[in-house]
């Protein structure tokens, strides 16, 4: 057995989750990556958690908000298969009270002097963010992919606000990290050697 399929059930058993969670190798976040985020969330317990991408780390996510009694889980989707997809998972194990998928089309935004796509959202229905998780657009689609993320929702912030950036080992990801640290100067910042890198902004008000 791999060591990323033992995480994945000891994640299972973890969260006391009754069925093998639903996870591909392509697609789902990294198995230590969502180590680390439930970690983080049952130790701080968020109250309003914003991921950028549904899949597996909705479940995981609405589960420890489950566990906590407290927060919820809104999750940025532009493809329409993988919303549906979430939701029917979100609702199979009984998370729908602590878990939205919001469908979340790509458009043409304006960052720091360059055009991206990016989900197109109604900043006003989003609370303050205690907790937000980076692991979309897909890298494909443009250079820099998920870098409009602060620019749009730093303004969103609670007094205190962590960010997990997955990805983060790719060349893209660490030119995303320079220009965060160095246009929006976190509290703290760490760099974590998982499968595919993750990097940890902590963010203070």
């Amino acid at each position: 057995m791999s060591a990323s399929l033992k995480t994945y059930q000891s994640l299972s058993q973890k969260l006391n989750f009754k069925d093998t969670l639903p996870h591909t190798k392509d697609w789902s976040a990294a198995a230590d990556f969502l180590e680390l985020i439930t970690d983080h969330c049952l130790t701080t317990r968020p109250r309003t958690i914003l991921e950028c991408s549904s899949g597996l780390s909705t479940l995981i996510l609405a589960r420890c908000c489950q566990i906590n009694q407290y927060g919820n889980v809104l999750s940025l989707e532009n493809g329409a298969d993988y919303a549906a997809s979430t939701k029917k998972n979100i609702h199979l194990y009984g998370l729908d009270t602590h878990a939205t998928v919001i469908d979340a089309p790509l458009h043409k935004i304006q960052a720091n002097g360059n055009s991206y796509q990016w989900y197109k959202i109604d900043k006003s229905s989003i609370p303050e963010i205690d907790l937000l998780i980076i692991d979309g657009p897909n890298g494909y689609i443009q250079k820099n992919s998920r870098y409009p993320a602060l620019p749009v929702l730093h303004s969103l912030f609670a007094e205190h606000c962590t960010v997990f950036l997955d990805d983060a080992a790719r060349e893209d990801e660490q030119e995303i990290i320079r220009q965060w640290r160095q246009q929006y100067q976190p509290a703290e910042y760490k760099y974590i050697e998982t499968e595919r890198g993750c990097a940890i902004f902590k963010f203070s008000s």
